[in-house]
């Protein structure tokens, strides 16, 4: 029998130290075993983000950043927003790991490597824009179930990887195909292998789109854990849960696809206005699909201070789901009037637009700026929140800050 090894008295004094206070029965501790004092993940470090994102939920993670983060034209991954719905996968092995395309519509069910995505289909590289279906759903009333995400759900990093359309098209399209879903190894948070925590994806015409790819880099490197290493889906501009993560299997469809949180309420908003706090039928419901024009003020910080007659320089990033954003607008008077401010165009299709203006204030107090986007089919966002949704989804009210002129 071998003898146990317990912790020593400097390793105790150490343990006390951090916890703030005597650590009683500490010599019966063996060595290697950390109390649960300590054992508390640290998400900032776990996923390497900034101190200043927000936790909403750890079981599963799901973490926003503040707006004055998302300041950065290609977001970096400390600042990314992570909306998971399972356990993320812990032992990875890129070497072995591969992707199945199958389906009832599937010509040929053909099974890759990441050596063969990598070497042989074409890599394309594109900035894209990901909002999570729920951003601002803290906003709704009565209160819609889920994480109650702020402003802080949305990224737009660079991706780079191979087009869908071409591993799609070497496996072999049928006719029939109407959609295609995808499969990964996140597990249920039940720990139940037999459940998907999420399976969902997009019409054909989607799937098939130059800027939709398998990813395998975020920002020039490997994708972190938290965001789908080591291949992910990435459909720019429709919500982020069509954008799935540890992908092991892709199936081409012959209807719509009917995976786990494609049914029901989950990512579906009612066909027609309804009441707040009216049920609504399942077949009422329709799959949301591109986003809507929406803003971010992401320089200055909101509350910030300034002297009087001292101009305001402001900056942030504005997106319109599968369209562009065609004029960009703040007022300083709630609404009242608009001024335009200077849009840069994207630099690819599906990725944000930076807009900026300088703002001169007509005396001391206090100030909100709004922006407003308008899209290329003349959307603008509307001022205040839009209509209520069981699930609080696409809320794409005006961003706003707080200004104190002194």
């Amino acid at each position: 029998m071998k003898r146990r090894s317990f912790v020593k008295k400097t390793v105790l004094s150490s343990f006390a130290a951090i916890i703030g206070t005597e650590l009683i029965f500490g010599a019966n501790m063996m060595e290697g075993y950390t109390p649960l004092a300590l054992q508390e993940p640290n998400p900032f470090k776990l996923f390497s983000k900034n101190k200043e994102m927000l936790v909403l939920n750890d079981k599963p993670w799901n973490i926003e950043a503040q707006a004055h983060l998302l300041d950065d034209k290609v977001t970096p991954n400390s600042s990314m927003f992570i909306r998971n719905n399972g356990k993320i996968p812990e032992e990875i092995n890129p070497e072995t790991w591969t992707l199945t395309i199958d389906g009832e519509a599937v010509k040929n069910k053909k099974t890759y490597t990441l050596a063969d995505l990598k070497s042989t289909f074409k890599q394309h590289t594109y900035q894209l824009t990901l909002e999570c279906g729920g951003n601002g759903r803290s906003e709704f009333d009565p209160p819609a179930k889920g994480n109650q995400w702020t402003i802080g759900a949305v990224h737009c990093a660079s991706w780079t990887g191979i087009r869908l359309r071409d591993i799609l098209e070497d496996a072999g399209i049928k006719s029939n195909a109407v959609y295609i879903g995808y499969h990964a190894v996140d597990a249920h948070l039940s720990g139940d292998p037999s459940k998907e925590p999420i399976s969902r994806g997009c019409p054909m015409s989607k799937a098939l789109q130059d800027e939709t790819i398998l990813a395998f880099q975020m920002n020039g490197e490997a994708i972190p854990l938290a965001h789908g290493y080591p291949l992910r889906l990435i459909a720019g501009g429709w919500p982020a849960s069509v954008s799935g993560k540890w992908l092991n299997r892709i199936s081409i469809r012959d209807k719509v696809h009917d995976g786990t949180k494609m049914m029901g309420t989950a990512y579906r908003v009612p066909k027609n206005p309804v009441a707040p706090g009216e049920k609504v039928k399942d077949e009422d419901m329709g799959i949301i699909e591109s986003m809507p024009v929406k803003s971010l003020i992401t320089y200055p910080k909101t509350g910030a201070t300034l002297k009087e007659n001292q101009p305001l320089e402001i900056r942030g990033h504005a997106w319109a789901g599968e369209l562009e954003v065609e004029k960009m607008e703040y007022s300083i008077d709630f609404g009242a009037t608009w001024t335009t401010c200077l849009v840069e165009k994207p630099a690819n299709r599906l990725a944000w637009q930076h807009f900026s203006a300088s703002i001169n204030f007509p005396k001391k107090g206090y100030y909100e700026i709004w922006a407003k986007a308008i899209d290329s089919n003349n959307i603008a966002q509307p001022m205040l929140l839009p209509g209520w949704n069981p699930k609080g989804y696409l809320n794409n009210a005006c961003h706003r800050i707080a200004i104190k002129v002194v």
